[in-house]
């Protein structure tokens, strides 16, 4: 009869806590509104011309999740769309932003990962400068143990550009040497920690004394101020003259026929980013003699699939690391959704340490 009536109880509980979610989830329905503040880029141009605007909140298609955007990252992909200078994929919203966390209010059809009210943070192909986004579910990530639903708008284009290129790519390892260039940028924080999180030793370059120290706080063995310093000889010098193992580069320009006179035998450069062009001449038979691969990437163009496994990847291989205490967030500052132009401002002044974030 006890064991009647505990199962009773049991029964009676999990029936209670299904309703409970149950009403849960029709209240947060009820309360998503029927518009939204977004962000426009009303033409190509400088930072004022991102303006507010009144947009439908979208409704999640099958496979997506709605999000109750809590904070958006700001990455340089949005002042080059802003520029009209980024190469859009097809079907990419005309409303930047590539990245953002929040809750999630409502799913699609299909959707069995997350549930109403998941705080969660995403990789999109756009729509992040939003109060409310849709995106697929499979480019979903949990906020982070440790982690406010806030800084963790600025964590999954960055951890995802520097999983893919860093280890899927270059497949880093431990105990090799690995420079990253700007590393006080929010792709240059990420890759300094990762790479040391999983072994490698890492060098740095930075503008000024005081990046080049936070790089150091943020892990990095050695930070070299590019504008005193010759980062190939600084290179040459740490590893007596053998050269670097990896390095990844968001700069280009002449910085590509340096960084291969550093890169050791069997050496990899991968770039993300090319702030100072792609056309250079270059010594491709240094290429061939050391053995060298160089490659790149582009995140925001890869289908749904492709981001799927790299988003599962962080989630098996990094996101522990956070509970581990072996990462660190990395907000420099926030601004309010609609001084979306100011965010820019800064971006473009090059005066950040870490992510710029817009919070509606």
């Amino acid at each position: 009869m006890r064991f009647l009536r505990s199962s009773l109880c049991v029964a009676a509980g999990s029936t209670y806590t299904a309703w409970l979610v149950q009403e849960r989830e029709a209240l947060v329905l009820a309360n998503i509104p029927a518009t939204q503040t977004v962000i426009e880029i009303k033409a190509p141009g400088g930072p004022e011309m991102l303006l507010p605007a009144t947009r439908p909140v979208p409704e999640p298609k099958s496979g997506e999740v709605l999000i109750r955007i809590a904070a958006a990252g700001v990455n340089r992909a949005d002042c080059l769309q802003r520029l009209g200078r980024y190469p859009m994929p097809p079907g990419v919203p005309d409303i930047p932003g590539l990245e953002c966390s929040g809750t999630v209010v409502k799913t699609g059809e299909g959707v069995s990962q997350w549930r109403v009210g998941d705080e969660i943070c995403a990789l999109m192909i756009g729509d992040g400068y939003s109060e409310y986004a849709a995106t697929p579910a499979v480019q979903c990530l949990p906020v982070p143990e440790g982690v406010s639903v806030v800084d963790a708008g600025g964590l999954p284009e960055t951890f995802a550009t520097v999983w893919t290129n860093v280890f899927e790519r270059m497949h880093l390892r431990p105990g090799e040497v690995f420079l990253v260039q700007g590393g006080t940028s929010g792709i240059g924080i990420t890759a300094i920690q990762l790479a040391k999180a999983f072994g490698a030793r890492v060098l740095t370059t930075a503008g000024t004394d005081e990046k080049c120290q936070a790089c150091i706080d943020y892990g990095a063995d050695v930070a070299i101020n590019y504008r005193t310093q010759d980062f190939v000889q600084v290179g040459k010098e740490f590893t007596n003259g053998r050269g670097v193992d990896a390095i990844l580069d968001m700069v280009g320009g002449n910085y590509i026929p340096a960084q291969l006179d550093l890169l050791a035998r069997e050496g990899r450069l991968c770039f993300v980013a090319l702030m100072q062009g792609s056309r250079v001449e270059a010594d491709f038979g240094l290429i061939q003699r050391k053995h060298l691969t160089v490659t790149g990437s582009m995140l925001r163009s890869r289908p749904v699939e492709e981001k799927a496994a790299i988003i599962a990847a962080l989630r098996e291989k990094v996101w522990p690391l956070w509970a581990a205490g072996k990462l660190r967030t990395f907000t420099y500052k926030q601004f309010p959704l609609v001084e979306a132009a100011e965010a820019h401002r800064l971006m473009e002044s090059s005066q950040h340490i870490g992510k710029i974030l817009l919070v509606p």
